[in-house]
């Protein structure tokens, strides 16, 4: 008897706690979905500042100016080359994936080179010590890639000398500061917040000039600071340069 009553009661206890285990877990606390997932978008509007390196070649052709008739007498031609190192400050804006901006660029450089004349027996020789740019820009931005070209003013630094074959002695020399047109295109990675690294290519166009050359005073028929020849000099001036940015702006625009 005492059997059968346990037996009841314990069957009547399991029946009891079944469904509250079913109450329980019915009632789970609630979690939230997680956040939908957010997207940086770069952006390249603001002031940036910036340091570039890289080299160049400037083509260059000496014609006489023979002094009664102004008569051209061709020379001949060399192309001056070498290096480059300056810095670049500028200012962005962007509107969708369109970029626009304006940019001031200076640079040192050495870019010289020589050819003997085909005229007097003398070497010829130039050298590009300074360049600057003054320029506009348009470009498209895929996030941080942005793709541009640029125009506009530029300013060259010359250095004319002439070298006498027999001796090597300076024969005479002139210096110019010439200005010109300028086209480029480059492209650019943002590798961080406010950094970017690019690759630009510039095209020079200078024309041609005629320059007075006065003597170097190494020779009778060089004196020193006497007009000696006047010589027409055509040049343009391509260049290569691997540059690096930082900017002052909102790097990141959060996009749902």
């Amino acid at each position: 008897m005492n059997k059968l009553l346990f037996g009841a009661i314990g069957a009547i206890a399991l029946g009891l706690s079944v469904p509250a285990s079913a109450a329980d877990l019915a009632a789970r606390p609630y979690t939230k979905a997680p956040p939908p997932m957010v997207a940086a978008i770069y952006d390249w509007s603001g002031f940036y500042i910036g340091i570039n390196g890289g080299g160049g070649t400037s083509h260059k052709c000496w014609d006489f100016v023979t002094p009664v008739t102004g008569t051209l007498v061709g020379e001949g031609c060399h192309n001056a080359t070498g290096g480059t190192v300056g810095g670049q400050v500028g200012y962005r804006w962007q509107s969708a994936n369109w970029v626009f901006g304006v940019e001031g660029q200076g640079n040192w450089a050495d870019f010289s080179g020589d050819n003997v004349s085909a005229l007097f027996a003398l070497r010829n020789r130039s050298k590009i010590d300074s360049f600057g740019l003054i320029t506009g820009q348009v470009g498209y931005a895929w996030n941080n890639v942005l793709l541009y070209v640029k125009g506009g003013g530029a300013v060259v630094g010359d250095r004319y000398r002439t070298f006498d074959l027999a001796t090597g002695l300076e024969f005479d020399r002139a210096n110019e500061t010439r200005w010109g047109g300028t086209v480029g295109a480059g492209i650019e990675f943002g590798f961080a917040p406010n950094w970017s690294v690019g690759f630009e290519y510039d095209h020079i166009f200078l024309g041609n000039r005629t320059i007075n050359f006065t003597g170097s005073g190494n020779f009778v028929t060089a004196p020193l600071g006497v007009v000696t020849r006047s010589e027409r000099i055509s040049q343009d001036v391509d260049i290569g340069l691997i540059r690096v940015n930082y900017r002052w702006g909102g790097p990141l625009i959060a996009k749902y």
